[in-house]
């Protein structure tokens, strides 16, 4: 009969890649559980009234129109919607994609089952398959893989949660208008259940079961895998586990499968007694915590307390007698068991011939080690047991008192016994390797000793009072002849041989009067110490290393593994060679991701790497912070030896009297730093001594280690300063995940927000935003330096620069300088948004630009009645300049922070790298040419698309300051209507606020209604550089065309003095001159 799993066997391979997607997609949900966006929760008051009517549960189906109405009225709304789309939309499709999963998983599983009922696949039912070893084993997982699916999604996704989102990637996804689209399914499937996570929440009735139930799933499959769950050892495993009071040990992962499936067929807990009776004297009699799948645990006295028939069978189980019997059992089995691994761990202790002679007393100690560990974690672990439940928390008390509970010397005897079982598989593997090698050097000495001693019977050669004696002689002949036939590879043939080859050795020594020769007795004494040996060696299986990986399972303890960091964490402080041990732990950990990837590999799945990648990936991560002790105790004594070095120990003067000696000597604080810098030495090495490890599928190195370790440490100190010293006190959203700049193993870590500012570059950015704001202070461009407004004293200067550089770097200074570009897209954004839903919707305000645009027509020609004509204008629309005003110098003043910024950063970059800084102007130079001629001549070479040399060379050039900010464009826009026209009625209607002076150009009239020019200049500027540039030519020409009225009429009018609105025009367009770098012909052509 073909191999069930053999590739050529369609209907094994079908369930196979079945089962392996079902262990992928769990491992894909656990993932995804950690990157749930908060603001789906809707805990926080802000976010209810911020995103309330934006995130919606599954009400939003009853009335969709009801929902888009209220979007459609606000603007503000739509605008803010718009933005969580684009902020979450790439998480929310992941999200889906994993829900899909989930659902299409039991369809194939259904679309398989209906595939066995009507003989799709040839000679196979669903009776066959079941009978086939590995087709019970699949068709087992397959229905409880779907249940974990959908308890791990209760447990990790809340059921509100599940909801907003899935409307969330419906209203902003294709799918709505998918055809094809089955988000109705699996709305239907993952719809909330009622079911909380938090301990003391209340469980929702005929909770799992009508969850379960959501997708109908053939009662006959679920009939036959739970009989089979019930009466087969289907996984082979009390062959590992011989003694009767591990059984319930040996068949925990069935127990669990067993668990998860009797909730498909809920009347069995309900009503059929002598069924769960059976299951509990089977899979329960002395256990009533498991692990259901990775460490998820679960209380059966919790979970079924609903189910009559579970709860009476289980009562046996919890009888306090019962409960004291076990808990007495693991305490006396780990006094016994603690002095003899440590016994076996005595260097020097664990040698070959011990191992080969005591395999099965081995085993045991093992078998018995894992199976107290296993129940006393499971039944003393916290997460097992809510504090809320009274019986819960008596059958706790009971199980700590009886079992005499010490979690210090039950984490010790884990780690005795990984470093136990470690170094016992290491030695076994060794032996397994050389096995055929030693063997064969044994037959063949055992065969030489035989030659030699034919050969001394002989009579040739000589040997002390030895006779000859042919029978001997051949006899020996014989023997060694008959060792030398033994064949390796028939080893069962091979070990009844050799034992009565050794039986004949004794007995010739014994009929022929051999014990007189020493050296003859030697000869056959040594013969049968190989042939010993041979058997021992022989004896060497596979079996053995296999056993041992069953009985050391730790995936029951993937989770509540981290109830005992404390305890490592200390133990590491106290003695840092410590990690050695915790090495085998790691790795005896990493044994549990066998569980997930066995049928992942078996299928050949592209999943593999994935899968490996993210339970290896948790396991490093976990590595990672039980060793941040190491780090965190290193700064901790630093900090010490600072203390010390600063505050206590006094300088040596180059010149001291004797008799002040002792006083400088200061022998105990000198002693205390030099003990303190010892013990970050001993640190350092205990992170050392781990070896590098392969975890999973990640490679961890004990020195990267440290370095990450350290420099997370640095990241969390430096930052808790900056943010602890950078609080002030006056009078486009990225999330962690995406960000290049985070890290999962150095986190830039989060601090409780002072201010709106997520971080203190965002408050120092703030805090000089409010030092130097235009209404308040006034900017004297030749001096780089703002004046106060009202005292006309100096409040700040381009120093100010230098001195952040000096504190924060060059990258400080950079991520400032972005931080400042982020500003003035968001400001200029929220600018066109106003422009166009207030200004443009504003029916008088629109009339009175149309007006307008019919006297100024044609831009070459003369107003007529210049003033009256400018001054309506402007008096018509004085409204609307007060917010414009207020967004164009926030952005011209943000442009001259980054101008600062840019200077200092080039200045600095020219003198402390100078190759870097020419190097760059050069490339940038040549770019640019190559660019241009390719726009002369399209044949020539232009970066592609996917060439990101464009982009890496602008983060170059921006942080050495080699750019120009006003030159930048911020934002992308489109056409708008009238836009010359009312740039330039804005300009006009600030010029009467203005007055020039010859020694500081444009300054303000009234400290009153303040106006700083420099702002005003760059903020228009860097706006009109955001259109198309016959926006700027249009509004260049009617600022032109102002100054040629004007002065017709004062000509006309023989009024001598130029008028201040003139003067303030030909200011503007010098200073735009001045700032494009356009040639001064620009103002001629006007």
């Amino acid at each position: 009969m073909v191999d069930f799993l053999a590739e050529n066997n369609l209907c094994g391979q079908a369930i196979l890649r079945i089962v392996s997607r079902g262990n992928a997609i769990i491992a894909e949900l656990l993932r995804l559980s950690d990157f749930i966006p908060a603001v789906f929760r809707l805990k926080d008051k802000s976010d209810q009234q911020k995103y309330g009517d934006i995130i919606c549960d599954f009400s939003y189906f009853k009335g969709p129109e009801y929902y888009d109405g209220k979007l459609e009225a606000k603007p503000e709304l739509q605008d803010l919607d718009e933005e969580f789309r684009e902020n979450n939309i790439e998480i929310l499709s992941r999200f889906y994609l994993a829900f899909e999963s989930v659902h299409k998983y039991i369809v194939d599983l259904n679309r398989y089952l209906d595939d066995l009922h009507e003989g799709v696949y040839i000679q196979q039912t669903l009776e066959t398959v079941l009978l086939n070893e590995d087709g019970k084993q699949l068709l087992c997982e397959a229905l409880y893989l779907y249940g974990v699916m959908l308890l791990v999604i209760d447990q990790k996704i809340e059921g509100e949660v599940r909801e907003r989102m899935l409307v969330s990637y419906y209203r902003y996804s294709a799918a709505r208008s998918s055809a094809d689209s089955n988000l109705d399914d699996i709305c239907k499937l993952l719809r909330s259940t009622g079911y909380s996570s938090q301990p003391g929440a209340k469980r929702p009735a005929n909770y799992p079961e009508s969850y379960f139930h959501r997708v109908p799933i053939s009662t006959t499959f679920i009939s036959m895998v739970i009989g089979r769950l019930r009466s087969d050892d289907i996984y082979n495993q009390v062959s590992a586990y011989p003694l009767p009071e591990h059984r319930s040990t040996a068949l925990a992962n069935q127990a669990a499968m067993l668990y998860v499936c009797l909730y498909f067929s809920p009347s069995i807990l309900h009503t059929q007694q002598a069924k769960m009776r059976e299951i509990v004297d089977k899979y329960f009699p002395d256990n009533w915590v498991i692990s259901i799948y990775m460490g998820i645990t679960v209380n059966l006295v919790e979970a079924w307390e609903p189910y009559k028939a579970a709860k009476t069978a289980l009562n046996y189980t919890l009888d306090s007698a019962n409960i004291k019997e076990q808990a007495t059992r693991y305490a006396a089995s780990m006094e016994s068991l603690r002095p003899q691994v440590q016994q076996l761990l005595k260097e020097g202790f664990l040698r070959e011939e011990i191992i080969l002679d005591n395999i099965p007393k081995l085993l045991n100690c093992l078998r018995d080690c894992n199976v107290a560990i296993r129940w006393l974690m499971l039944h003393s672990a916290e997460s097992a047991y809510d504090p809320n439940n009274k019986r819960l928390r008596q059958i706790k008390e009971q199980v700590l008192n009886d079992s005499k509970y010490n979690r210090k010397i039950l984490f010790q005897l884990l780690l005795d016994t990984a470093q136990f079982e470690f170094t016992l598989k290491e030695m076994f593997k060794q032996m397994l390797s050389e096995k055929q090698i030693k063997w064969e050097s044994y037959k063949k000495e055992g065969s030489e000793r035989m030659t030699e001693l034919a050969e001394v019977f002989s009579g040739v050669k000589p040997l002390t009072r030895v006779e000859k004696n042919e029978n001997l002689q051949a006899w020996f002949r014989e023997i060694s002849k008959q060792i030398e036939s033994l064949n390796y590879e028939d080893s069962t043939a091979a070990g009844r041989k050799t034992v009565q080859l050794i039986q004949a050795l004794v007995e010739v020594q014994e009929f022929h009067q051999l014990e007189s020769n020493l050296q003859v007795c030697q000869f056959l004494a040594d013969t049968r110490k190989f042939l010993h040996q041979m058997i021992r060696t022989i004896n060497i299986k596979e079996e053995v290393l296999i056993t041992m990986q069953i009985v050391g399972d730790l995936s029951y303890a993937w989770q509540i593994i981290d109830s005992f960091t404390s305890i490592m964490q200390e133990s590491i402080r106290v003695n840092p060679s410590m990690v050695t041990k915790l090495r085998a732990t790691f790795l005896k950990l990493a044994s549990a991701l066998d569980l997930p990837l066995l049928r992942i590999n078996q299928a050949n799945s592209a999943d593999l790497l994935s899968v490996s990648q993210f339970y290896s990936g948790e396991l490093v991560a976990y590595v990672r912070k039980v060793l941040q002790i190491i780090p965190e105790s290193m700064f901790t004594s630093l900090a010490k030896i600072i203390k010390l070095q600063i505050h206590d120990i006094m300088e040596v003067p180059t010149r001291l009297d004797k008799d002040k000696l002792k006083d400088y000597s200061q022998l105990g604080a000198r002693y205390e730093v030099a003990k303190l810098t010892h013990d970050i030495s001993i640190f350092t090495e205990g992170i050392l001594m781990m070896k590098t490890t392969l975890v999973g599928i990640i490679k961890v190195d004990p020195k990267q280690l440290l370095e990450d370790g350290i420099r997370k440490e640095l990241v969390k100190r430096v930052a808790y300063a900056l943010h602890k010293g950078l609080i002030f006190n006056p009078k486009a959203k990225i999330q962690d995940w995406q960000s290049v700049h985070q890290s999962t193993h150095i986190p830039i870590p989060k601090f409780p927000s002072v201010d709106e500012s997520a971080t203190f570059i965002g408050r120092l950015c703030r805090e000089i935003l409010r030092i130097t704001d235009p209404k308040v202070t006034c900017y004297i461009d030749q001096m780089n330096t703002w004046y106060d407004l009202k005292s006309h004293q100096e409040v700040t200067n381009n120093r100010l620069f230098s001195e952040i550089q000096n504190t924060l770097g060059t990258f400080g200074l950079n991520g400032l300088d972005r931080l400042l570009c982020f500003m003035i897209v968001k400001e200029l954004q929220n600018f066109l948004t106003m422009l166009q839903k207030t200004i443009l919707r504003d029916k008088a305000v629109v009339d009175v630009f149309k007006a307008m645009l019919g006297a100024v027509n044609p831009v070459q020609g003369i107003v007529a009645n210049a003033s009256k004509v400018y001054a309506n204008a402007v008096a018509k629309t004085q409204k609307i300049w007060g917010a414009y005003l207020e967004a164009i110098m926030k952005v011209g003043q943000m442009q001259i922070l980054r101008q600062q910024i840019a200077n200092e950063l080039n200045y600095s970059c020219k003198f402390d790298s100078k190759h870097l800084a020419a190097a760059l102007e050069n490339l940038n130079k040549s770019l640019l040419a190559d660019i241009e001629a390719h726009y002369q001549d399209p044949s020539l070479p232009y970066p592609k698309e996917d060439n990101t040399l464009l982009y890496d060379i602008t983060a170059h050039l921006e942080a050495a300051g080699i750019h120009n900010p006003l030159n930048k464009i911020y934002i992308t826009t489109k056409r708008l209507p009238y836009f010359p026209i009312i740039n330039f009625l804005f300009i006009i209607a600030q010029l009467p606020k203005l007055q020039y002076s010859k020694n500081q150009g444009m300054t303000c009239r009234k400290a009153t209604d303040p106006v700083d020019w420099p702002p005003l200049v760059l903020g228009l500027l860097t706006l009109l550089k955001q259109f198309h540039s016959r926006y700027t030519h249009q509004f260049m020409a009617l600022i032109g065309q102002f100054i040629r009225s004007i002065m017709e009429q004062c000509t006309s009018q023989k009024i001598p003095d130029m008028p201040s609105d003139v003067v303030g025009a030909l200011m503007f367009l010098e200073d735009y001159v001045k700032y494009t770098k356009l040639s001064r012909k620009f103002r001629t052509i006007l």
